[in-house]
């Protein structure tokens, strides 16, 4: 590892092509300069400067150890940083991971808040669905959960708390045959037709579909506004959350249908394991707590409204 003078020894020279001028820029004298350039040379037992030509120069060697050591410099740097931060209470990262079901659009001022607090934690943002966002906090992929559905399972730790309830409307295209079917209308019939689903992405071998029926073929898409423009298509049927298609259903591309079996609403919630809690996740929490934020969140953004 080079010493910060001898670092700033080859960046002198580097730049300034001549030893009286690298000693000049140093407030050193030629001859000190020239005895540490001789000095490392021989520490690293290697040609570092070139002293065949009117300038001075680095050689290959040279410029690779001026490079890598600068590296190392501000590696070292971060590290000092990060430690100090840790000393602080900031964790060195938070992974944050949202249900499928939130828009990731939605958390972008609460991140421009964050950066704001200039507190050094990197964050991670992900994604999972169902079951999946509960075995991401299980399986440590996860430090916070944020609108994860169904029942809080049992993991070691576990805290959470509600971040708000989601409305559901059995929604279709008016080009489905379902369009015109009698209301309310009966499982018989929606088993006849497709449903539209957002795969869970839970590694379990055990999980179950949701909101499909028994023996009811489907269609597996990737996000819910994947789900909400296949049903605006006319590809399936399904649940879709009221607040996300409000819009669609005023405008007529999409028509509810009142359900003999209707679809209670959706607690959602925000869990976090309380053996690792530092400033950043306890920031992160008072944020979540806001009952404005929490509504935008489960609101989410009318898809009619993205034109």
């Amino acid at each position: 590892m080079l010493s910060a003078d001898e670092l700033a020894l080859l960046e002198a020279i580097r730049e300034s092509g001549s030893l009286s001028r690298a000693a000049a820029r140093l407030g050193k004298a030629p001859s000190t300069v020239s005895h540490a350039a001789r000095q490392l040379e021989a520490r690293f037992d290697a040609l570092l400067f070139d002293r065949r030509r009117y300038r001075l120069q680095l050689t290959p060697a040279g410029h690779l150890l001026a490079q890598e050591a600068a590296r190392l410099m501000l590696d070292v740097s971060r590290l000092t940083q990060r430690v100090k931060q840790v000393a602080g209470g900031w964790e060195d990262r938070l992974w944050i991971v949202t249900d499928e079901i939130l828009e990731f659009e939605t958390l972008l001022p609460v991140i421009r808040a964050f950066d704001g607090l200039k507190s050094g934690v990197t964050l991670r943002i992900t994604h999972e669905v169902l079951t999946g966002t509960w075995d991401a906090l299980r399986d440590g992929r996860a430090d916070l959960v944020v609108g994860a559905t169904n029942e809080p399972p049992v993991i070691p730790g576990l805290r959470w708390f509600e971040l708000g309830v989601m409305d559901w409307v059995f929604a279709v295209s008016p080009r489905h045959p379902l369009a015109k079917a009698r209301e309310p209308v009966e499982r018989a019939a929606v088993l006849q037709h497709r449903a539209v689903v957002v795969a869970d992405t839970s590694r379990r071998v055990d999980v179950r579909g949701y909101g499909v029926l028994g023996g009811q073929p489907s269609l597996a898409v990737p996000s819910m506004r994947a789900k909400i423009h296949a049903q605006c298509e006319g590809l399936g049927v399904g649940w879709l959350p009221r607040d996300r298609v409000a819009g669609l259903l005023k405008r007529g591309d999409l028509v509810e249908k009142q359900m003999a079996d209707p679809r209670e609403p959706n607690l959602l919630y925000v869990a976090w394991r309380g053996d690792h809690q530092g400033r950043a996740l306890e920031w992160w929490l008072a944020q979540l707590q806001n009952k404005r934020l929490a509504s935008r969140l489960v609101e989410g953004i009318d898809v009619a409204a993205l034109g």
